[in-house]
């Protein structure tokens, strides 16, 4: 009822269910291309290509689309659109006066706001971003008082974990319900006072039949409680997924012998979300996301505040990284102690001097096209950047596959995510080097 009740848009009238049926059985009986509707939504176009793609001439659906609706050519599409304005609602009524792209912005069209706390404000920054393309500006942004005030607050040694996760809606152990979230496996990485790093630790269960959601913890626990240091996270995923675990703890008929103490940890590095509930750990996590936000901003990163854009930027913009791990020292005998890596350099340069993505170093997790893929199933982007670790968790959870296979798929999980701490070491790094 819902479906047949609903209007619908088609060619830019508003029609039925069976409108829509309708028209779209007509425009593929006669393959009569539907004319595009360009909108916001095309940030997350799936028919998107790389330039490398380009070349090897791919289809670009989403350049398809822009030039037939905007009439652009090459050049336009070498310049910032309004797609990529970071955390910007009303990208959709600048699309329908014109402004397609971020020269086109005003002051106005930003309402810009001071902050009340240290760092920038959410508009600040998104003008920011603009006033940066307009200027040709394309330094980087650091407010170093702010994240010096930071920094001074931190407790050495320095913990940096990231989790892989999933939520299916056919859970995969019995008793669990549709879309529980599930915590299969996280990377933990120090920094000591003196500077010195290590990849302190790491857990993952994917055996078949498996909760792993206690024992996730239970290792964490372990790991973390050898010391007072500051904990960092990016993003507020892992703090949802502990508060989850938290309240399934809680709900469990049967719950582990321990349940009181996993619980009491939880609450001591999470803040809570709901109320009345309510509480903030006196070991609470600092979110590093939070602070790329407020006080860091690399216009190569072209609004995106996500880990795997960040990543490759502060490499290109620090010669301190470059110079540190441009060596063979990750997992050498004398370096930076690693579980999964043995004398491997992150640093590498493209043709044009670039520093290469750190991610694409490493072998995919499947194949290069399925990896391309998975990154593009999603619009939440917690989702995109895990998506190929959750899917190999579903497969080794309901697939019948080898012994090797399964190895295999366990050796990428394990590097994948102990690169996604190490990615945030490097940008502690990168910006202690900064204040100097």
């Amino acid at each position: 009822r819902m479906i047949h009740g609903e209007t619908y848009k088609a060619d830019g009238s508003d029609v039925s269910f069976a409108g829509l049926i309708d028209f779209l059985s007509s425009h593929y009986r006669n393959d009569t291309k539907i004319t595009p509707q360009i909108c916001s939504g095309c940030t997350s176009c799936e028919f998107k290509c790389t330039p490398e793609q380009e070349a090897e001439d791919f289809k670009n659906g989403f350049k398809e689309c822009w030039r037939e609706v905007l009439q652009w050519n090459d050049n336009d599409f070498k310049e910032p659109s309004i797609l990529e304005l970071w955390n910007y609602r009303k990208k959709d009524s600048c699309i329908a006066s014109g402004k397609t792209k971020l020269q086109d912005l005003t002051p106005q069209d930003i309402n810009i706001k001071t902050n009340t706390v240290p760092g920038l404000s959410s508009s600040q920054r998104q003008w920011l971003q603009v006033e940066k393309v307009k200027t040709k500006d394309t330094s980087v942004y650091f407010d170093k008082t702010g994240m010096k005030a930071e920094m001074d607050s931190w407790a050495f040694p320095l913990h940096h974990i990231d989790f892989e996760t999933a939520r299916v809606a056919i859970p995969f152990n019995k008793g669990r319900r549709p879309y529980e979230g599930i915590i299969f496996q996280f990377s933990h990485h120090l920094v000591h006072e003196d500077g010195s790093v290590e990849h302190a630790g790491q857990y993952l269960n994917a055996v078949p039949g498996i909760f792993p959601n206690y024992e996730s913890v239970r290792e964490l626990k372990k790991q973390l409680a050898r010391d007072n240091g500051t904990i960092f996270r990016y993003t507020n995923h892992e703090n949802s997924y502990l508060i989850e675990v938290y309240r399934q703890l809680l709900a469990d008929t049967n719950p582990p012998k321990d349940r009181d103490d996993l619980c009491e940890f939880i609450k001591s590095i999470t803040k809570s979300d709901k109320k009345p509930d309510e509480w903030r750990g006196q070991r609470c996590m600092v979110d590093l996301w939070d602070l790329v936000k407020k006080y860091y901003y690399d216009p190569a990163t072209h609004g995106s505040n996500s880990i795997k854009a960040v990543l490759p930027a502060i490499l290109n913009s620090s010669s301190y990284l470059q110079g540190k791990y441009s060596k063979p020292i990750y997992g050498a005998a004398n370096g930076i102690k690693s579980l999964n890596y043995t004398d491997w350099s992150w640093v590498e340069y493209d043709q044009k001097g670039k520093v290469k993505d750190p991610y694409s170093l490493l072998p995919p997790v499947f194949s290069k096209e399925i990896d391309a893929s998975i990154e593009l199933f999603s619009e939440d982007e917690e989702l995109r950047e895990g998506g190929a670790a959750m899917v190999a968790y579903s497969r080794m959870q309901f697939s019948e596959m080898s012994d090797y296979e399964r190895e295999k798929l366990e050796k990428a999980l394990l590097r994948y995510c102990e690169l996604d701490t190490l990615a945030m070491v490097m940008i502690y790094e990168a910006w202690r080097e900064m204040l100097v």
